[in-house]
């Protein structure tokens, strides 16, 4: 793949300030056009296909996904469209919606660790950790000492896993506030989407400065080398699904993957096996 997306400028560079307003949510840096995008997702989308084999047989490491964004901005598309080539049987996705009593008498992480990666194996968060900080910090429910404390303790989670062999890639998709709007009415006038209509969702929009000062806090106090935040401009589906995809590779890429040496004599197996089958079959012809 040439001019990978992974090396325009998404990624956010430890302690860089982010401000998303000056992000543009419609642009698609790298790609001429949708066709273009097209051809390149099925590239990249063959190749991830690849380096999840590879993932599944060497178990050395694993790969954490991590998908936030405001109502609407296209997780579970993006799920969809970048992520599509994985074997089902090495993924699993897991969305992080309000904790339930139990999950309560915990520490805030103690329900995500459950669902980290295996070695060998990819894990999707389909909004995650993060939403314990993003809601209560939107809300005004975490002053300033504890909102830091709460991204301290999420940046040591992540070192956590990444000092085991966890690879993380994290994406903000970035829509804008009118593209949101327009999504939430495709949901109004299309009868296979209305059961994603909530009021709570457009109760959330008067949040919307809020959340994106939440975000900006969080982007900018936890993009590490070990688990770096990638802003993906998401009002284009077909650049948002590109990325994404394209990041996951050079990301899998990075590991300097290699399947695994059998376990056993191949010479031996094909004498014993293979060369005495033909024996056989040779021996009842005649």
């Amino acid at each position: 793949m040439s001019e990978p997306c992974y090396d325009a400028p998404l990624r956010v560079e430890p302690g860089a300030k982010v401000k998303l307003k000056d992000l543009d949510p419609d642009a698609a840096p790298g790609v001429a056009d949708k066709e273009a995008a097209k051809a390149r997702l099925e590239a990249a989308s063959k190749r991830l296909a690849h380096l999840q084999t590879v993932l599944y047989a060497q178990r050395e490491h694993a790969l954490l996904v991590v998908l936030q964004g405001m109502d609407a901005a296209g997780k579970d598309g993006a799920i969809r469209g970048a992520f599509n080539a994985f074997n089902p049987q090495g993924v699993i996705v897991t969305s992080f919606k309000e904790p339930t009593p139990v999950e309560r008498r915990h520490d805030f992480l103690w329900r995500v660790h459950m669902r980290a990666p295996e070695l060998g194996s990819i894990a999707i968060f389909n909004r995650s950790h993060y939403e314990d900080f993003l809601v209560n910090r939107a809300h005004g429910d975490l002053d300033d000492k504890d909102a830091a404390l709460r991204l301290e303790q999420i940046v040591d989670f992540e070192r956590l896993l990444a000092q085991n062999a966890v690879r993380i890639v994290k994406f903000f998709l970035h829509i804008s506030k009118e593209e949101q709007l327009a999504r939430f009415g495709k949901r109004l006038t299309d009868p296979e989407r209305n059961w994603k209509i909530a009021e709570s969702d457009y109760a959330e929009r008067l949040y919307w400065a809020d959340y994106q000062r939440a975000y900006e806090e969080a982007l900018a106090a936890t993009s590490r080398p070990e688990a770096p935040w990638h802003v993906i401009p998401a009002n284009r589906k077909w650049f948002r699904d590109l990325a994404i995809a394209e990041i996951a590779v050079a990301a899998l890429e990075g590991l300097k993957m290699a399947y695994p040496k059998p376990a056993v004599d191949l010479e031996d197996i094909r004498r014993k096996y293979h060369s005495a089958a033909v024996e056989e079959a040779n021996e009842r012809r005649s």
